[in-house]
Order: structure tokens, then sequence, then C-alpha cells
């Protein structure tokens, strides 16, 4: 897990680059041509081969999982152009705790005071992160709350299709739908590449797509709650890059807001897993 959410930094880190030299809509639909012929390829290889991949009791929910998805790692990679890898990283880090908020409308799951309180505080914790002057947010940085908000109703929706599909079913949903659609977003941004650039965005395919195959066997090794809190070493990863790489700035506030979310966020993951 932890070697996934390194591939995951270094994968955003590629993405930051090539999005500033080049229109997001078109790296990202490459990628995902890239990671659809992946995800026919594994899902074949299953019992019940591409067959049983396809079947699904609910096909407007995977569809509609499947583009939020891949239009929340647009609005991602468009974060990591105007704010970095650090800030935005550090805001989108709220998602588990959007997740144990909107866990009770949609999953009708009971979140208790203690939980709300945890999202209370990582909230403050963004509210720091975002340092609002004169009651103003900007826009930059609403961007990656708005892509943790995306990306906690499709986690939540994952958790609603696996109550009548296949993990491999979701799987394999996300992948295609997701190329359909970056197919129709991108098609008319096509754009040459330089040579360099070219071996940048196909080693950007690569990491997708073994970082996607390592979490898979994550999960098949162990629970879902267990791994979750490793899913914050991305923050610590993307930080050493962002510093590193790009020469951000680690600003005092991000640092203070950052550990107010994750801490909030292992909280609530922790009692998620004692409810459990």
């Amino acid at each position: 897990m932890a070697v996934t959410m390194l591939i995951f930094a270094v994968q955003d880190g590629i993405s930051q680059y090539l999005a500033r030299e080049y229109n997001v809509f078109f790296i990202v639909m490459v990628r995902y041509w890239f990671f659809a012929l992946f995800v026919v390829i594994l899902c074949s290889k299953q019992p019940g081969g591409l067959r049983k991949a396809i079947s699904t009791k609910q096909p407007f929910l995977q569809v509609f999982r499947g583009a939020l998805l891949a239009l929340e790692v647009i609005v991602m990679i468009t974060s990591f152009t105007l704010l970095g890898l650090i800030e935005s990283h550090a805001i989108f880090s709220i998602y588990p705790l959007l997740v144990a908020a909107l866990s009770g409308p949609v999953l009708k799951e009971f979140v208790g005071w203690k939980r709300w309180s945890a999202i209370f505080i990582g909230f403050i914790g963004v509210m720091i992160i975002l340092k609002p002057s004169n009651n103003v947010f900007s826009l930059e940085a609403i961007i990656p709350l708005v892509a943790a908000l995306m990306f906690a109703l499709y986690s939540l929706l994952t958790r609603y299709a696996a109550r009548q599909d296949t993990s491999m079913t979701s799987f394999f949903w996300t992948g295609i739908i997701g190329a359909v659609v970056m197919s129709i977003v991108g098609s008319g941004y096509w754009i040459a590449l330089k040579p360099v650039d070219w071996a940048w965005l196909g080693l950007l395919c690569i990491l997708a797509c073994l970082a996607h195959y390592l979490l898979i066997k994550c999960y098949e090794l162990s629970e879902a709650s267990s791994l979750q809190p490793f899913a914050y070493l991305q923050l610590l990863f993307a930080t050493i890059i962002g510093l590193w790489i790009f020469s951000e700035k680690l600003e005092v506030h991000v640092v203070m807001g950052a550990f107010l979310v994750v801490l909030s966020g292992l909280f609530a993951i922790w009692r998620e897993r004692q409810k459990t």
C-alpha cells in the first residue's frame, strides 16, 4: 500500500508537469485509453472473463461512477497546475471525512457524534489551509475541495455498487466509461507532443495501471479499513515531490491545516473500523 501511494504521488507529479505544458483533457484522454486497455486485459483473465465483468444489475449507477471519476481526475490535475502538489493534496485529504459525512444520506449509515466532531475539526483544518481573507475564497483554492467532494461521492457509490456487483465489474465499468467520456471531451484537443513528453506520458499511463493493479492486490490481501490510514502517505510523498522537483513552498498554515485534517481523518477511520 505504501508503494502504491508512492506511485500515485509520482503519477501526480508527472501529470502536473504535462498539464502545465499541454491541454489537460488530452493528457487525461490518452491516460484513460491506456487504462481501458489494461482493464480489458485484466478482466479477461479473471474467472468468467469479460462476459462476467460486463454483467451488471445497475448500469446507470456504473456509468455515473465512471464518468464522475474521469471528471474528478480532470479537476484534480487542474488544481495541480494552479496550486501545486502540496496545497492540492493537503486540501484533497479531507475526502475520507467527506465520505463519513455523506455516508448517512447516501448509504443510510449512522454517523455518531464522535465522527461528526472529527469531521468538524477536519473542516477547521481545511479553513486554515485555504486561509480566506476578507471572507472571500479564491477559486483556485476551492478546486481541490471540489475534487475531494467528487472523489468522496465516487467512493460511496462504489460501496453502494458493491452490494450487487463484483469489484471487477465496477473496475471494468470505471475504466471503459472513463475512456468513453474522455474521448468525447478530449477528442477536439489533440496536440503534438515533444518526443520526450510522449515518453513521460507513456510512463504516466504505465504507472497509473501499475498503481491500480497494486491497489487491487492490497485489497485482496487485507481489509480496506486497515489499509485506509496508509492512503495519507500520498500526501507525504506528494509534498516531498513538490518541494524537491517543483520547488514549491511549504507554508506554515498548510502544515497546520493538513495536520488537523489527517488527524481527524485517521480518527474517523478508526471509529468506522471500531463500529464494523
